[in-house]
């Protein structure tokens, strides 16, 4: 097991501000607190009384509370409901640390100007211009359109087509990764067709593979690959993260996720596990998704330890892996 005095000097970035990696606990690396999509703020038949989104999701964080959980990431990136000051009153009301996103992605999600042609003859965004975008959400604070900037994000996002990366989007993850280089925070990546693949654009920029995280590995075209093996085999974190979801054939059952996770730490790769569960807390035009947020620690893990997952390993995969990526380094 890690010592945790290693990292008593380590710093993650929360919406309230830089907190001691030490004191993260329990965490939730996947989730997203209130999902929007984009322009469904607009649409007159969705209601966006916020007082009644933020009890909802009060609720559910003092649910993950009690049940042992103390950090949860709102991975969302920038166009798809994040909102800093929600997220601020909700963290000081609950006590529950949360760690926002910046980045976007897969490109059909993307708004116009993000797509809109920078040279004659037209090309994506490059690489940098996202870089660029993203840094300063780090490092001046992120973008409450039009008003001002706030905490600092805690991690950079990004997401490819499941078809296959485009040319956006190979920018959208070299841009994601140069910000995790230039400055500390990691980057966690929803893969397309080939998890490799799109592994291989982020290290591409020179990033130590121990600051990504490969998501979606529970997929079932990426198990049926040895996907997850082969990512913690080169360095990276191994993203399970849909938890909870067992009635879609694209995906893995929590029985199979059993498996795979145990399979993994009998690889020798524990360090590199973890696990989430994809929850939405409140969803705005989309159907919403009743899973507690506190279901990974308190269902899954439970039944992942009456298949032989050792009480080391568990807290490995709760507490000190997601410390370790999300520590700014």
């Amino acid at each position: 097991m890690t010592d945790t005095t290693s990292v008593t000097s380590k710093t993650v970035n929360t919406v309230l501000g830089p907190v001691p990696a030490a004191e993260l606990g329990v965490v939730a690396v996947h989730e997203a607190l209130l999902s929007v999509v984009p322009g469904a703020q607009y649409a007159p038949d969705v209601s966006m009384d916020r007082a009644e989104i933020f009890e909802v999701l009060a609720g559910k964080l003092a649910d993950f509370r009690e049940h042992g959980g103390k950090t949860i990431v709102d991975s969302t990136g920038m166009f798809h409901g994040r909102d800093l000051k929600l997220f601020e009153a909700l963290s000081r009301s609950t006590g529950v640390h949360i760690v926002a996103s910046t980045g976007m992605g897969p490109e059909e999600m993307l708004g116009g100007y993000f797509l809109t042609p920078q040279t004659n003859p037209p090309t994506p965004w490059p690489a940098e211009k996202f870089a660029d975008l993203f840094s300063k959400e780090v490092t001046e604070g992120m973008v409450v359109p039009r008003v001002e900037r706030r905490g600092a994000a805690g991690l950079v996002t990004t997401t490819a087509d499941r078809a296959g990366m485009t040319a956006t989007e190979e920018s959208l993850f070299r841009g994601a990764a140069r910000t995790a280089l230039d400055t500390g925070v990691p980057v966690s990546i929803r893969f397309g067709a080939d998890a490799l693949h799109d592994l291989d654009i982020v290290l591409d920029e020179q990033i130590g593979a121990g600051r990504v995280l490969v998501g979606g590995l529970d997929r079932r075209d990426a198990a049926s690959a040895g996907a997850a093996l082969a990512v913690a085999g080169r360095g990276a974190f191994v993203g399970i993260d849909h938890v909870g979801l067992n009635e879609d054939a694209g995906y893995l059952t929590d029985h199979e996720r059993a498996d795979l996770v145990l399979g993994l730490v009998r690889a020798g790769h524990a360090d590199k596990v973890i696990l989430s569960s994809n929850a939405i807390g409140v969803a705005k035009g989309q159907p919403e998704y009743e899973l507690p947020f506190s279901h990974v620690v308190s269902v899954f893990v439970p039944f992942l330890k009456t298949r032989g997952l050792s009480e080391e390993d568990a807290h490995r995969i709760l507490v000190e892996n997601p410390r370790d990526l999300l520590t700014v380094r």
